[in-house]
């Protein structure tokens, strides 16, 4: 049995067709016009002034941290963190809605880097934990984890029950 793409016969016309007076590709087709060219972004003064708040706050943010930490001690820094969480879930709104700009973001990412050389004499490890989450997740958010950020703080579990008590008792 013979095996055949179609189900019927191919039925032949005949002959060749003659193209020799034919002009191929004689009319080109037509190319779309370019899109007109958008006007520049030109931000209200609410988005101004939104971004002049949030630079404030955020070259602020070192100082008030460690003056937390001077009067409150470690719970200080633990109450700042959440402030900063509220700073960072705001921060994220403006960025998503389009209205952050640059300056805003090179200002958070010193934040970043200030906050993490203050050297607070911090003993709780949730509380140091929790700090450099906060400040891993505004990094994640400004930079899409392009970079890889070496500037944390160690943590220093104590790995015998000994250590720690000789730690406390000191």
């Amino acid at each position: 049995m013979d095996y055949t793409a179609k189900n019927a016969e191919t039925v032949d016309v005949g002959g060749d067709y003659d193209y020799s007076g034919y002009q191929w590709f004689k009319d080109a087709p037509e190319r779309p016009e370019p899109p007109p060219q958008a006007e520049p972004y030109t931000p209200g003064p609410g988005v101004i002034l939104q971004n002049e708040s949030f630079v404030f706050a955020l070259r602020a943010a070192p100082s008030v941290l460690y003056s937390r930490f001077k009067a409150y001690g470690q719970l200080g820094v633990l109450a700042w963190c959440s402030e900063f969480a509220e700073l960072i879930d705001n921060l994220k709104e403006c960025g998503f809605k389009g209205n952050m700009f640059l300056t805003t973001r090179q200002q958070a990412l010193a934040t970043c880097a200030d906050i993490l050389r203050l050297r607070l004499d911090v003993r709780m490890q949730i509380v140091v934990l929790y700090l450099s989450s906060q400040v891993a997740r505004l990094r994640r958010f400004l930079d899409g984890g392009e970079h890889l950020w070496d500037d944390y703080p160690t943590p220093d579990f104590p790995l015998d029950y000994r250590d720690y008590r000789a730690h406390v008792v000191a």
